[in-house]
């Protein structure tokens, strides 16, 4: 594979998704996110230019949801995927939330934290 640079930065995130690869449906969890690519870890396997539509559920409790997305790589439960079909207004608070990422990552790292041990209650 070429080497080539990320063209956007990425930021680790803990939150689920379900992804849907006909007829299937996945659970997953992020490992991290920049607003057009996303790396996961998901219980169903998926292959490199394998379509995938994605309902996410980021740490602030938005719910996003993306119609089509392309599987860029895949090795065992984890693979990358790359943003093709998201409305607008969902693009638009995407690019908010890692503009967030961007400007307060102590603070959304100590939410994030907060959360996950919350949930281990």
């Amino acid at each position: 594979m070429p080497f080539s640079l990320r063209p956007y930065r990425r930021f680790p995130v803990q939150c689920a998704d379900t992804y849907n690869a006909d007829p299937f449906q996945g659970q997953s969890t992020f490992g991290n996110l920049s607003s057009s690519v996303w790396r996961l870890s998901g219980n169903l396997p998926t292959r490199p230019g394998e379509t995938l539509s994605l309902t996410v559920t980021l740490p602030n409790e938005q719910r996003i949801v993306v119609p089509e997305a392309v599987v860029r790589w895949s090795r065992g439960q984890e693979f990358a995927v790359e943003t093709v079909v998201i409305e607008p207004h969902t693009q638009a608070r995407l690019q908010h939330y890692v503009k967030r990422l961007v400007q307060e990552p102590v603070e959304m790292n100590r939410w994030t934290l907060r959360q996950q041990l919350q949930n281990e209650v």
